[in-house]
Formats: structure tokens, sequence, C-alpha cells
């Protein structure tokens, strides 16, 4: 026999009887068990009882609480971002020196080691906070901030790069528009404190004491890992996992880092690297040297040469086999190149014509094409910068104008200061000069 079928009666379930009747039954036989009417309806389910909105009001609370856990515990809740437009005014360089120049304006900026400006914007970092201003006014175009702090700011490949501590490393890189502040590609990283960024033109490299990484352009995916890695995935890979880094320069293609081994080197070891070998966490060296000194300083590196400070001279070696070219003599002592440079990096400045080095109280001059120094100005405060096609020079009584080929002194600005006496690094913007002065930087015209 099939089983019973069921159909709907004014909203209630209930069995044919006629699967169950014998044949020649009549559907209306009074059988004592199969009339209708000894079915009693079924009440109505009523949802407006207290047990019902009790359950109700349960599930929304419950809702509400776990959207604000996810909601404080968020990125989006601990990131302020105010984009403005992505119109600028651009500065036009100018080709004629000022007879003189004053402040216009300054901001707090303890997160950029150097002045950071790029397409007529200049950006601060301080605190936790990111800004982008107008270069002439210091006016606010754009903000970004998160709740960590900031480890440092630096530019790379038109964008803006912020870098901000969580827990215990610097590893939150995020990438800004210059103009509007607008974010671009992100990173999680693993990049130590303390730590500066450095543009070797495809990559960006973060220095570090013991380990150091590179990100590339197109995704910031990192290309290399270098030293003492968080996490070792294929082991012995790391020539040398155990040294520590005084300094680094890079230049395209090729990262040179000043290296101490000496558990195993009796003095500073010259390694340069490539920033993107074949796996990131199996370098590739270029060449690699002991250098016959300690306490020394990397302070450049070109295609061919990397040049090492030391004592009393200045050393070149091959970039690409680690061979001695040439000893310079610079008047360069001990105690000037005793320690590490902040970030790991020497202050230096690039131009069309040269490599400015300062060492601490000179700014030495070095050939573009083989690293040689070329003339010295004496108590400066810092590398420079260019302006109209001449080297302004920091110096404790404002700016010396110094002829690029020469050395030759053109002229002197006046600069008041005030009561700071630390070093300044510089840059220009369109007519603007910028100077970092410890944790601010001052625009002047």
């Amino acid at each position: 026999m099939g089983q019973p079928e069921q159909a709907e009666s004014n909203g209630q379930v209930v069995l044919d009887e006629d699967v169950l009747r014998e044949p020649g039954e009549s559907a209306t036989q009074e059988d004592g068990e199969g009339r209708d009417d000894d079915f009693e309806p079924l009440p109505e389910r009523s949802w407006r009882t207290t047990g019902d909105f009790v359950g109700v009001a349960v599930v929304a609370v419950v809702a509400v609480v776990a959207s604000l856990v996810v909601w404080f515990t968020s990125d989006a809740r601990n990131t302020v971002s105010q984009v403005g437009s992505s119109q600028v005014n651009p500065l036009q360089p100018v080709t004629v020196l000022p007879p003189s120049l004053a402040e216009s304006w300054r901001a707090p900026s303890s997160a950029t080691p150097v002045p950071v400006n790029l397409d007529s914007v200049v950006v601060t970092g301080d605190g936790g906070e990111v800004v982008g201003r107008d270069a002439r006014t210091g006016e606010v175009r754009w903000r970004y901030a998160r709740d960590w702090p900031l480890c440092t700011v630096s530019t790379a490949w038109g964008r803006v790069f912020a870098v901000h501590r969580k827990d215990t490393n610097c590893s939150e890189v995020t990438t800004l528009e210059a103009a509007s502040g607008k974010r671009g590609p992100q990173r999680n990283g693993d990049a130590e404190l303390g730590t500066r960024l450095l543009n070797e033109g495809s990559h960006v490299l973060t220095t570090g004491e013991s380990f150091v990484e590179v990100y590339r352009r197109d995704d910031l995916v990192r290309s290399m890992e270098y030293g003492r890695l968080r996490a070792i995935v294929n082991a012995g890979k790391q020539p040398r996992p155990d040294c520590t880094y005084g300094s680094f320069a890079v230049t395209g293609g090729k990262v040179a880092v000043l290296e101490r081994c000496y558990s195993q080197d009796p003095s500073d070891r010259l390694t340069v690297l490539k920033p993107n070998p074949e796996k990131s966490d199996e370098p590739q060296v270029i060449s690699t040297t002991v250098v016959g000194e300690k306490g020394t300083r990397v302070v450049a590196v070109t295609a061919t040469r990397v040049a090492v400070a030391m004592p009393g001279k200045l050393v070149v070696f091959d970039a690409d086999t680690g061979g001695l070219v040439s000893e310079h003599a610079v008047d360069v002592t001990a105690a000037e190149l005793e320690g590490d440079p902040p970030g790991r990096v020497v202050p230096t400045f690039t131009s069309t014509a040269n490599t400015y080095w300062f060492t601490g109280s000179k700014t030495i001059a070095l050939s573009s094409a083989d690293l040689a120094p070329l003339w010295v100005v004496d108590g400066t405060l810092g590398a420079g910068t260019t302006l109209a096609g001449q080297l302004l020079v920091p110096t404790p009584t404002g700016l010396k104008v110094v002829d690029q080929v020469s050395g030759g002194q053109v002229a002197e600005i006046p600069v008041d200061r005030g009561d700071y006496r630390g070093p300044v690094e510089m840059a220009t913007e369109g007519p603007v000069v910028l100077e970092q002065r410890g944790d601010t930087l001052v625009a002047l015209r």
C-alpha cells in the first residue's frame, strides 16, 4: 500500500481519506473514526508573544555587538584618510638665485629624516599622521593617519611611502598619491625600528641592524630578504645571518651594505647584493670583500664603484668584483665615523654633476664617474641641495652658494635658525628651499 498523500485545506494539513477507504465505501460512511468533524482545528501560531520579542531583541543585540567588535578592531576605525584634489599647480624651477631667504612656514615632522617633496607637494610626518602640504604656503592638502606611530616617510616612483609601527616592527607600509593622498598599494613587512627607505629605482630597501628586505615597484611584493629572517623556510640560504649592518647605499640594480661579522672577519665587510634574486629568501651576492678596517661606512655606490669612508681616507672598490680601485686621503676622523649614521644611511646628496657627502663637519664633492673626491667645503651642517644650478650648503650662519665644478664660493645667504645648532638636511621644490632641522621641517622663500 502506498503512503498516504497530503492535501491542504484552509492552511491545515489533513489526510486524504480516499486512500484508506475500501472499495464500495461511501465518502459519507459513518465509521466512527473517518468523519471530518472528529478533527479539531489547530490554533494559529502567534508571533507576538513576549518570548518572540525577547528572541528578536537578543538577535539584534548580538548583531550590534558583533558589528561594534569588528568596527573597534578594524583598520577602518583606526585610520583617518582625508583626500584632496589630484590637481596641483606645478612650481617652476628657478633660474636665478634669490637675494635672500626667510622662513615661509614650518611644521612638526619627526618621521621625515630628510625633506619629503614631490610634484609641488611637501609631505610631513609626525606621531601617526602623514600630511601633504602646499609647498608655498604649508596649507594642508590631505592627511592620512593611523593609530600606530610612524617609523619613517619617504618617496619612490611618484608616490609617498608611509611606514607605521605595529607591535615590535615597522611593518605597515602604505603608498599614497602625492597630490591627493589617495591610498595605493599596501603591504605588511618586517622592517626594524629606526628603518629608512632607500629607492634603488625599481625597488625600495628597508634598512636595519640585522635584517633588511626589498619591495619591488609594481605591487610591493617582497623581492629580497637578507640577514636574520623572522621565519626561516629554506635553511642555509642566507650567507651570513649572524652579522650586523652599519650602513647602506643603493643604485640601480645594486645594494651596498657594510657588514660586521667579527666572529669570522678581522674587519668590516663590504657586500654588494642584487635587489631582485630569483627567490626572495636566497640572496644573490654580486661581490663581497673584507675592507681591512673597522668603524667604516658605505658612502655611495654607482653602477661600477663603491666608496667606503675610513679614518683619514676614502677607499673605492669595484662594485662587481670587490677589488680595490683607489684610495684618497680625506680629513675625516675616527670620531666622525664612530657608531652608525642615523637610519644607517650616510648623509649625501646627488645632483647631475656630483655626489655630495657630509662627514659631520664638512661637505666633500665626489665625482659621479669614479667617486673620487673633488673639493671640500669646511664648516658645514649638511650635504646641501641645488637651486638655480648652484649648490646650497648649510652653515651655522646660513647657506653658502657653491659652484658645482670648482667648489668655489659664489655667494652666501643668511638664514636665521634661532637656537637650532644641529645638522640640516635640505631639498628644493620650485623656488622653495626646504630644511629638515631635527624634528621640524622649515620652508624658506
